[in-house]
């Protein structure tokens, strides 16, 4: 994503990164948003270092994953029951098989712009095209994301616009009775960060139910980062099913699948069961970073939280202060600890179709790599979005905002 390369980085520790040639960058990407705590956290290291001398993983029960999921519930309110996998992608693979499984019916609802891992099924318009290629909202022009998938793959994929009720409503009164699953991230994260309109979510999961389809919360990018429960807590859901990674393993790769146990109870072991394998699910070195991860988030009654919201809210409003006073087209959208910057004369990107249509990506690339240039580590996607970790201080945001100021007055 860099030009003229990638940048090659060496190490990390809290909010900063050093490349191969000791650079050093305050780290506002945090491993695409997984390091929730920032790089090396002592209490984390010390875990991984008790937890590797007595064996790493067994591929049985431990105390450690019982744990874990203990944790999980505790913050978590619609899990009654989890289950770990090994990254976002299978969870979020997981929780469709088991939607498949528990409705009897096959179709699923995805909505444009939005990821949810790289199965098959799942790799449809979750890039930008052309405004103009898009068709009508209520039949979307189908876009492959990679290449080797059979067009068969996607014969069971309803498509629909984002944050569009009228559009959704049409769509579904087609083809609703044959979904199994609604599946739907409650911030636009594969767009940079794109907000829900007032009461949108309930209405989906709502307009789910309506049709007998499951609700499936994809928290891969929002869980544990947004608020202890993640967004359903924010938001006030009561998901079906949700889905998470990211931030729940503070940079070890995991994932987790979490519902009512007449869901997930489908995968004992019988016939009829829902198969759900994997060498390195629960692994132990990985569960207990969990519990000492959201320990740390629950600590002091939520002080992790305030931090982050209290740096990352520092930061937008810092931004915003620099673009209105360098006359610059650009908005800041999120709040506490994730947003994303815009190159647009819009007020507000609400969807995938003002994205593709309104939104200077080529502007915002050379932006990020002035930055980068400045000690400031973001990617040049203007589809991810800027994270906001424990480790991170007011001090990063006024070096970031100094950065900011210099690289708007080359713009410009």
């Amino acid at each position: 994503m860099y030009a003229p390369g990638p940048v090659v980085l060496e190490r990390g520790h809290g909010s900063r990164v050093w490349d191969i040639d000791d650079n050093e960058y305050i780290d506002f990407m945090m491993s695409f948003g997984a390091l929730i705590q920032g790089h090396a956290h002592p209490k984390i290291v010390e875990v991984v270092a008790q937890t590797m001398a007595k064996g790493s993983h067994f591929a049985a029960a431990t105390p450690a994953e019982a744990e874990a999921a203990e944790r999980f519930q505790k913050m978590v309110q619609s899990a009654k029951a989890v289950r770990f996998t090994n990254s976002g992608s299978e969870a979020t693979m997981l929780a469709l098989r088991l939607a498949r499984a528990h409705t009897g019916r096959t179709k699923f609802l995805k909505f444009e712009g939005h990821y949810h891992g790289w199965y098959d099924p799942y790799c449809l318009n979750g890039h930008s095209h052309p405004a103009n290629e898009l068709g009508p909202k209520e039949n979307p022009t189908r876009f492959p994301d990679s290449e080797g998938i059979p067009a068969t793959t996607f014969d069971d994929v309803v498509l629909a616009p984002w944050n569009d009720l009228e559009a959704l409503e049409t769509i579904l009164r087609r083809d609703g009775r044959e979904l199994a699953a609604i599946i739907t991230e409650p911030i636009m994260a594969n767009m940079g960060c794109i907000l829900p309109r007032d009461g949108y979510l309930q209405k989906v999961c709502d307009l789910a139910h309506q049709y007998g389809a499951l609700f499936i919360l994809d928290e891969v990018v929002t869980g544990f980062r947004y608020a202890p429960g993640g967004c359903q807590q924010f938001y006030d859901l009561k998901p079906d099913l949700s889905t998470f990674g990211k931030a729940l393993g503070a940079g070890f790769p995991v994932g987790a699948v979490a519902g009512p146990r007449m869901i997930l109870d489908r995968m004992r072991w019988g016939s009829g069961m829902v198969l759900h394998y994997g060498t390195f699910n629960g692994h132990r070195l990985t569960m207990q970073v969990i519990a000492t991860n959201l320990d740390l988030l629950a600590a002091n009654g939520g002080a992790a939280y305030k931090h982050i919201y209290a740096v990352g809210d520092g930061a937008i409003a810092g931004l915003r202060d620099i673009f209105r006073r360098r006359k610059m087209q650009a908005i800041v959208q999120g709040f506490g600890p994730m947003f994303q910057i815009y190159f647009t004369d819009r007020a507000a990107i609400h969807d995938y179709r003002n994205y593709c249509q309104n939104v200077d990506t080529v502007k915002y690339s050379r932006f990020v790599h002035g930055l980068l240039d400045r000690g400031i580590y973001m990617t040049p996607s203007n589809g991810l979005h800027w994270i906001i970790s424990t480790a991170h201080t007011m001090n990063d945001v006024e070096t970031l905002l100094r950065a900011v100021d210099e690289v708007c007055g080359e713009l410009a």
